[in-house]
C-alpha cells in the first residue's frame, strides 16, 4: 500500500474513534498528576490560582473558536459525525477563510488548557506531540475526501489557506449570518467537558500529589453551572424545536 493511502486509512480509522481515543493518555495523566501542584509549593496559592485561571481561559478560547466557526456554517458540514466524512458544501468563508481546520484549532486550545493545568512540563510536551500526530492523520484523510469531492475548488482554497496557523489577512465575510441557536445546540457538550474536566483534574491533583481530598467551593460552582447548562440545552435539543435552525 502506498504511503499516501496508508496515511488516509489510518486517518479514517482515527476519525471514527476520535471521540474516545484521547482517553488513552489517562495512564500518563495519572502519573503526571502525582507531580503536579509544583507551582503552588514554590510560589504559593495566588500564583497557582492565577495559573489555573489562565489555563481555563485558554480552553475557553478554544471553545470560542469552535463557537464562532459553528455559528456561521451551513448544515451538512463541520459536524460531530464519527461514522464517515460528510460535506455537502465546501466551507471557504468566515473562519474557514483564515485556516482550513478551525474546529481542530479550537480543540487544540481546549486540550492545551488541560495539559498546562497539570503543571508538569513533560506531560504538556507529550500531550501536544500526541495531539499533533493524532490530528495530522485525521486532517490528511479529511482533506483527501474533500479533494476528491470538490476537486479544483478545494485545491484553490487549500493553496491559499493555512492548515492550522491562521492567516487573518485572508479573512472573507461568512456567507451566512451568525446563528446562536446553532451554536447552543452543537457546542453545549464542549462547555460541559471543560467545566467537568478542570474540576476533576483539580480534585485528582490534590488527591494524588498531596494525599488530600479537597473539593473547593469555586470548583463545585463551576461544575454545577456547567451541568445545569448542559442538561438545559440537551433537553431543549432533544425534546423541543427551539434550537432548530432551518438549513443549519
Amino acid at each position: 500500500m502506498a504511503l499516501k493511502d496508508e496515511l488516509e486509512k489510518h486517518g479514517e480509522w482515527l476519525f471514527r474513534r476520535r471521540s474516545y481515543l484521547p482517553l488513552l493518555i489517562l495512564p500518563i495523566l495519572l502519573v503526571a498528576l502525582r507531580n503536579s501542584e509544583g507551582l503552588e509549593q514554590v510560589f504559593g496559592d495566588l500564583a497557582d490560582g492565577l495559573w489555573e485561571a489562565f489555563c481555563i481561559v485558554i480552553s475557553l478560547t478554544g471553545l470560542a473558536v469552535r463557537c464562532i466557526t459553528v455559528g456561521f456554517v451551513p448544515g451538512g458540514t463541520s459536524g460531530r459525525n464519527t461514522e464517515k466524512q460528510i460535506a455537502e458544501s465546501l466551507n471557504t468563508t468566515g473562519m474557514y477563510s483564515i485556516v482550513r481546520n478551525p474546529l481542530y484549532l479550537g480543540n487544540f486550545f481546549i486540550f492545551l488548557g488541560f495539559a498546562l493545568f497539570i503543571e508538569v512540563w513533560w506531560f504538556t510536551l507529550i500531550a501536544v506531540l500526541a495531539f499533533w500526530l493524532y490530528y495530522e492523520r485525521i486532517v490528511f484523510a479529511e482533506e483527501e475526501f474533500l479533494r476528491r469531492k470538490f476537486g479544483d475548488a478545494f485545491l484553490q482554497w487549500a493553496g491559499k489557506t493555512p492548515s492550522f496557523i491562521p492567516n487573518f489577512r485572508n479573512w472573507q465575510p461568512p456567507s451566512l449570518p451568525f446563528s446562536l441557536r446553532n451554536v447552543l445546540q452543537r457546542e453545549y457538550t464542549g462547555l460541559f467537558v471543560i467545566t467537568t474536566s478542570f474540576t476533576i483534574l483539580e480534585i485528582l491533583g490534590d488527591l494524588l500529589a498531596e494525599g488530600e481530598l479537597e473539593i473547593d467551593l469555586p470548583w463545585v460552582i463551576m461544575f454545577i453551572v456547567g451541568l445545569i447548562i448542559y442538561l438545559t440545552l440537551r433537553t431543549l435539543k432533544k425534546k423541543t424545536g427551539i434550537l432548530y435552525v432551518e438549513g443549519r
